[in-house]
């Protein structure tokens, strides 16, 4: 949500805004609120003016009771009883029109970055750079499912059963692996310095509105039924929630956090969830980090979050680029994003693992989230970015450390986390 105060001194700006990010239905919005606002401000003006006629005439009706002008008085009286009628009207269209301007801020996107690229949609991201060379092997890389089906890892007919499709079982050392992985970005994140959280898996209605637009609300989230409470899709949600209307003291900053959670997600769209393997799917795990910094803080602790999940998959021997997220790409509360991919020496091209972004302050005016300055209170900035997310974290690992006679290395990264064991062979 942004400042109102830059759709009264600059709407045009604003507007600009909405059409880089090519929803130019929001337009009309933008009009709506400055006029809207223009009224709750006159209103605002008459009703201090007639609070202080009010008083004058309140008092004025004190002198002249205490003068035994008792018809005088009660003529005062039955003018200040008017004003009070049309203070309460006053007060009730204000109090109507600001909800209304409430529910517009919600919708009119964040102001994107300079530096964000503007296009349509994905397909017009930009490459910013590749980590790690590219594999491409002399042999046949299988399709995932059917090497967690070697290994006995995968079996979806049993969660087809219980639960339904977009719904899997992982066993054995597929299970496992996918644990090892959890575990090491977690540590790997809290040698960064990060505090580890495992949050609340469930949030109320003004949190899901706090930290996500309306549009990815209907997208992503599971309502619990005859409850205000959904399932997370991310523990971003929760963590960013964990400071909902608090005051949080300058000298705190940056708070800085990595959760583990599991992620839920209804992925309503033309893409659909994937029949047979789990790279798009109702549940998987993921590990996340957070950051609530000083607005002049917000771009360096960007670079710095996007580059620890290279790392992170780099350990994993898996080459990965950056992609820059365009305009039309961006979600509304989002200032600028950034995707890490994984390479896929099957498809032979890149798919998406992990995505950083800075909201600005937007979270952070939604959920009522400040800092006490010197100066007085402002809005701080926030940020998150996945670390890892179970399932697509392991795809990229199986394909990218698939051997000719169907066994999957381990990375040395994860070899403490297995127990010491350094490949998974294929059952025969």
């Amino acid at each position: 949500m942004i400042d109102i105060k830059l759709i009264r001194e600059n709407k045009d700006f604003v507007k600009e805004n909405i059409k880089n990010k090519f929803q130019d239905e929001k337009l009309p919005l933008v009009d709506e609120v400055f006029t809207l606002d223009e009224r709750v401000r006159k209103l605002k003006q008459d009703g201090d003016n007639l609070r202080k006629e009010r008083k004058d005439k309140s008092e004025e009706i004190g002198t002249l009771m205490k003068n035994k002008q008792i018809d005088e008085a009660n003529k005062i009286k039955e003018e200040v009883s008017k004003i009070n009628d049309t203070l309460k009207e006053m007060e009730e269209e204000e109090e109507e029109k600001n909800i209304r301007i409430k529910e517009i801020m919600m919708k009119i996107p964040n102001i994107i970055d300079s530096s964000v690229p503007i296009g349509k949609d994905d397909s017009e991201n930009v490459e910013i750079e590749k980590f790690g060379e590219n594999k491409v092997y002399d042999y046949e890389i299988p399709y995932h499912a059917e090497i967690l089906e070697s290994i006995n890892g995968l079996d979806k007919e049993s969660s087809g059963r219980t639960s339904g499709n977009g719904f899997y079982y992982l066993m054995g050392d597929a299970a496992r692996l996918v644990t090892a992985m959890l575990n090491y970005a977690r540590d790997y994140m809290i040698d960064k310095g990060f505090i580890y959280c495992i949050p609340p898996f469930m949030i109320r209605s003004d949190v899901v509105t706090g930290v996500m637009s309306f549009a990815e609300m209907d997208a992503m989230m599971y309502k619990i039924e005859g409850e205000d409470l959904y399932l997370i899709g991310t523990s971003e949600h929760s963590m960013i929630g964990k400071f909902k209307d608090q005051i949080i003291k300058q000298n705190t900053l940056p708070i800085t956090m990595t959760s583990y959670s599991p992620c839920f997600r209804k992925e309503v769209g033309a893409h659909g969830i994937e029949e047979r393997g789990i790279y798009r799917v109702h549940q998987f795990e993921k590990q996340e980090m957070i950051v609530i910094c000083n607005p002049d803080d917000s771009m360096k602790w960007y670079d710095k979050m996007w580059s620890y999940t290279v790392d992170i998959f780099r350990n994993l021997n898996i080459p990965v680029r950056t992609l820059e997220c365009c305009s039309g790409d961006l979600a509304d509360l989002k200032v600028k994003s950034c995707d890490v991919e994984a390479w896929s020496p099957r498809q032979k091209k890149y798919f998406e693992v992990g995505s950083c972004s800075t909201l600005g302050d937007a979270q952070a005016r939604r959920l009522g989230i400040r800092i006490k300055g010197e100066k007085g209170n402002y809005y701080p900035h926030t940020l998150n970015n996945t670390v890892l997310a179970s399932t697509r974290a392991l795809i990229a690992l199986l394909e990218n450390n698939y051997n000719k006679d169907g066994s999957i290395t381990i990375p040395e990264a994860l070899r403490p986390y297995m127990g010491g064991k350094e490949t998974i062979k294929p059952c025969k």
